[in-house]
């Protein structure tokens, strides 16, 4: 078994971003990265902190607006409105979920697509999906480049992702399946309402776990020597941790680390690859090399 390790790529590709950013600074461009934060939630305020930490690491401007659990849906469209126009202001992410009284696809389709770095708007969605310059989401990009770096080979693999969503799962299947490198694999999804999913999973040659469900994968669902990627992230309570919990991810890492070939670790895998693929969008939007 061998690491897929997010922590370290994503050093490296932060240092080429710190480059970058430096180059635009002289000629007189700022880049300059936003986030609405709406409410409490523990991990979406951790997301940003990181976003932040990172932002600074590389030399990007960042700004958090953060606004109460109550904040109307009016009042949080006002703001996207607002950032929309600020030409300072590079990329905009709003931090998921919101809370249930605000439509979350409303707001997504809001962001001016130009500014949309996290690739949720349904024009980079279907520029996406139509193979045209668009921003491709964060998390679903960074399982990208974290292939490419350690060539883990795709083409004419069977690919099978656990998970649906629009943020990983279904813009993950789109990926995988394009003529590209890494793609040009056989792709499946899999999600609550599959029938006989462990045995689906166990066929993959590239195993996704993006359920959302601590470790869900367990080592009876995996193929031998299967690259396995895991994107959940959950606080376990753990009475012998200082913290009182531990993280883990979607997949029973100890157990299937002894049949993977490769595997991503909790912490320190999908996650930092997510923080710098929205570097990446970032200097995108300051170059204009997507929206002109």
């Amino acid at each position: 078994m061998q690491l897929l390790d997010g922590k370290l790529v994503a050093e490296k590709l932060r240092e080429a971003i710190k480059v970058e950013t430096a180059r635009l600074i002289d000629a007189g461009v700022d880049p300059h990265l936003a986030a609405i934060l709406v409410g409490e939630d523990a991990a979406s305020q951790t997301y940003v902190h990181n976003k932040e930490k990172a932002c600074q690491q590389a030399g990007i401007v960042s700004s958090v607006y953060k606004l109460p659990e109550s904040v109307s849906e009016k009042e949080l469209l006002e703001l996207i409105r607002f950032i929309n126009k600020d030409d300072s202001i590079h990329g905009l992410i709003v931090q998921l979920p919101l809370p249930s009284h605000i439509d979350s696809l409303k707001v997504i389709q809001h962001v001016n697509p130009a500014k949309d770095v996290d690739g949720f708007h349904p024009v980079n969605a279907g520029r996406m999906v139509q193979g045209l310059p668009s921003y491709l989401p964060a998390t679903p990009n960074g399982i990208l480049k974290l292939m490419q770096h350690y060539k883990i080979e795709t083409e004419g693999k069977n690919c099978v992702i656990l998970g649906r969503s629009n943020i990983v799962g279904t813009p993950l299947a789109i990926l995988m399946s394009r003529k590209a490198y890494p793609g040009n694999a056989t792709v499946t999804i899999c999600h609550t309402k599959t029938a006989n999913l462990p045995d689906i999973a166990k066929e993959a040659d590239i195993l996704v776990a993006a359920m959302g469900q601590a470790e869900f994968v367990t080592a009876e669902m995996v193929k031998p020597g299967a690259v396995v990627i895991d994107v959940g992230i959950h606080r376990i309570p753990d009475n012998d941790a200082k913290s009182g919990y531990r993280l883990v991810g979607d997949v029973d890492f100890a157990e299937v680390s002894k049949k993977a070939s490769w595997i991503t670790p909790v912490p320190g895998g999908v996650g930092p690859m997510t923080i710098i693929s929205l570097l990446d969008n970032t200097l995108k939007a300051a170059k204009k090399e997507i929206w002109p």
